[in-house]
């Protein structure tokens, strides 16, 4: 599901922002270099997202993955990360639950966030429905129990990050989010840089400039990595309207992907994507599923890794950024 940010703040242009230094270079990249998370969102979700996101990263480039601990299938995760103890894995903080058949509720309870949950007593199929009933206090109850299942299952994740980004709907939601993120010690999921990617997306109204600066900072001077920008892309990418084979769906996604990357400006940039081994059944799921596989076969193809290479665009992961944000502070 797309990232969606929907705060009621001035829309700015924020590519215009002149920054004197980018994230990427306060960490001790070389300065110019272009440095990208490849990172497959919604795992726990089903098998099929499971499984695209080990492929995309075991078989592919992308480096990093975030879970939806309230997910039926998150408990699928767990034998690759017993077994790759230094894979790159946040949490997908959910807070919505957006299919019309396949749906899950709140780690807190029912009783302990009732403004989270609908008639189903699932979360709200939309953001504008979590805004109009949760309060601040009842998220951060529901992101935190998030956190504390994903440590009882004895992982501790590498970053946070919003899906449907809920978290990013409301100056509140935001606030409890961010100071998660502070008081755990674990990277976020934030655009504090120049955000240049992020401020021509039809993602809805962005923070302003001072708001995503500020908040940056923030971060930064609590000992966190920042993001400069993020790429969230792919779920406008132009795909055929007509079933097609994978050598033609891969094709077309890695050619979408190129095109779009020929746009990355210096800095540390987050790139969204929902690798899925997408079939059938899956399209029970959601009708999403050729893009959700088209992602899974680009990440695999060897000319998108030829691209990189042949650009000289770095890939890391959440792990190794908070590694060297320590190393400065140390």
């Amino acid at each position: 599901m797309k990232v969606v940010f929907i705060l009621g703040l001035a829309l700015l242009n924020l590519s215009n922002a002149v920054f004197a230094q980018t994230y990427a270079e306060k960490l001790g990249y070389a300065k110019g270099s272009k440095v990208i998370i490849l990172h497959v969102d919604d795992v726990g979700m089903s098998f099929e997202s499971n499984q695209g996101a080990i492929d995309a990263i075991e078989k592919g480039v992308a480096s990093s993955m975030s879970m939806m601990m309230p997910c039926p299938w998150i408990s699928g995760i767990l034998p690759y990360l017993t077994s790759h103890p230094m894979a790159d894995a946040g949490l997908h903080l959910t807070l919505t639950s957006e299919w019309n058949a396949y749906r899950w509720g709140p780690l807190a309870g029912k009783k302990a966030v009732p403004g989270l949950v609908d008639n189903q007593g699932a979360l709200w199929s939309s953001v504008e429905q979590v805004v109009s009933h949760a309060t601040a206090d009842e998220v951060a109850e529901e992101i935190k129990s998030q956190l504390s299942r994903s440590q009882m299952m004895g992982w501790q994740p590498t970053h946070l990050d919003s899906h449907m980004g809920t978290l990013f709907a409301s100056p509140a939601f935001l606030s409890k989010y961010i100071e998660l993120g502070i008081n755990e010690k674990i990277p976020v999921m934030f655009p504090g840089g120049h955000n240049t990617l992020i401020s021509k997306t039809g993602s809805g109204k962005l923070l302003s400039t001072e708001m995503a600066t500020a908040i940056g900072q923030r971060l930064w001077d609590a000992g966190l990595p920042v993001l400069d920008d993020l790429h969230n892309f792919s779920y406008d990418f132009d795909y055929p309207k007509k079933q097609v084979d994978d050598a033609t769906l891969q094709r077309v996604a890695t050619n979408q992907y190129i095109l779009s990357f020929q746009a990355l400006q210096p800095g540390i940039t987050m790139v969204i994507m929902h690798c899925t081994v997408a079939d059938n059944h899956f399209e029970e799921i959601t009708d999403s599923g050729s893009i959700r596989r088209g992602d899974w076969l680009a990440m695999q193809s060897p000319e998108l890794e030829k691209y990189l290479d042949d650009n000289q665009i770095i890939v890391t992961t959440w792990r190794n950024l908070m590694e060297k944000r320590r190393q400065l502070v140390d």
